[in-house]
């Protein structure tokens, strides 16, 4: 599964890209983040043996890419077109 969530803001200047999912990262003001919550999401994702990245959109704004590996179920009915 491939969720994609994107905003038209600045975007993410591409010193900092590699390194926001990394704990205590923030470009906000002191006071203001802890750099917390992309680590989070970051380790939550890959604990489910996913990734996520992101990505500088054309014209402006950032989009975060999450992959999910999707496993079926022993003994569980396929949904789609049989082949």
């Amino acid at each position: 599964i491939f969720i994609k969530i994107g905003d038209s803001g600045i975007g993410i200047p591409k010193e900092n890209i590699n390194q926001i999912f990394e704990r205590f990262v923030t470009t906000q003001s002191f006071g203001k983040g802890t750099g917390l919550g992309l680590s989070i999401s970051y380790s939550i994702i890959k604990n489910h043996k996913g990734k996520i990245w992101a990505e500088n959109q054309a014209g402006g704004g950032t989009a975060f890419v999450v992959e999910l590996p999707i496993e079926a179920k022993r003994g569980a009915k396929s949904v789609g077109h049989e082949a």
